[in-house]
């Protein structure tokens, strides 16, 4: 099994028609992804790589059934996009595009769950389940089906953890990238449950930066309710206070959020915290 997309997943591509969003859809579909339409108003009726082009979200759904959209689009559009999605109802939406204002995605997050559907990101990779979906960026070509759930506010960061468990043997049920913006769609308490309800998920890595109490949020669920094995990777330890490290949310502000913190409450709840990404597989193969 695997959470939130699988095999039958129908997706559809909201900007298609755009350098990324073309390049990316053809990745997609070449990766075994089931791409049904893409969305770009004023174009609908033509056709990109053998997919429909549509003008609105809604004439996708008219005409296809649609599970998920992926968005990218503009910053400036993101938004938009994103309320489109979710009025059509679209259970699953990844928004890729990075620079959403965070009070245009603070009323955005109140927005979509208000209608009850799910926003991944904005300002991150997307989702895979090997070799049943994926939706967004991250390359197929690293990841191996299996027992190994993913939880990440890093794009990078997530295909060099992916990487090492790879070849150390261990496959992925789900990678998710969140995200690496102060206000996002999904956290890690959500996923963290979705993979502990998953049969097939025998494990979790959580990978996260400094910025916020997210991940002290997390460790102390994971000491309440996992039963599944975690194990964690901080990254931003020689940050300087006040210096934000590439991610908007990566900031350490007023004393919280620092890589000392969030480490210590990992290892307060029992969850091994590696200090390099290459550690992970021997500390989950410790406690699988």
């Amino acid at each position: 099994m695997s959470i939130l997309v699988d095999s039958n997943t129908q997706v559809i591509v909201q900007g298609i028609t755009g350098r990324d969003g073309s390049f990316h859809a053809k990745a997609m579909l070449g990766d075994g992804t089931k791409i049904v339409g893409g969305v770009t108003p004023g174009k609908g009726g033509s056709e990109i790589e053998g997919i429909p082009v549509y003008n609105s979200v809604k004439e996708a759904q008219d005409a296809v059934r649609v599970d998920a959209s992926v968005i990218f689009v503009p910053a400036k559009f993101a938004s938009q996009a994103v309320r489109e999605a979710a009025d059509a109802g679209v259970p699953l939406i990844a928004c890729i595009t990075e620079g959403v204002p965070v009070l245009e995605m603070l009323a955005n997050y109140y927005y979509v769950r208000e209608r009850g559907v799910r926003l991944i990101g904005p300002n991150c990779p997307g989702l895979i389940s090997p070799g049943k979906c994926k939706i967004g960026i991250m390359p197929l070509r690293i990841h191996e089906p299996g027992g190994i759930g993913v939880i990440s506010r890093s794009g990078t960061l997530t295909y060099e953890v992916v990487y090492n468990l790879t070849t150390s043997g261990l496959g992925q049920s789900t990678c998710v990238g969140i995200g690496g913006d102060p206000i996002i769609g999904t956290g890690f308490i959500e996923l963290l449950e979705m993979f502990e309800q998953d049969d097939d998920t025998t494990g979790v890595v959580l990978i996260g930066e400094i910025g916020g109490e997210d991940e002290e949020a997390a460790a102390e669920y994971i000491a309440n309710n996992m039963t599944k094995p975690v194990v964690a990777f901080i990254s931003g330890r020689s940050a300087p206070a006040g210096k934000r490290m590439g991610h908007a949310g990566a900031i350490i502000s007023g004393g919280k959020g620092t890589a000392e913190a969030k480490v210590a409450a990992f290892g307060a709840a029992g969850v091994p915290v590696a200090e390099k990404p290459d550690e992970i597989p021997g500390l989950l193969k410790d406690r699988l």
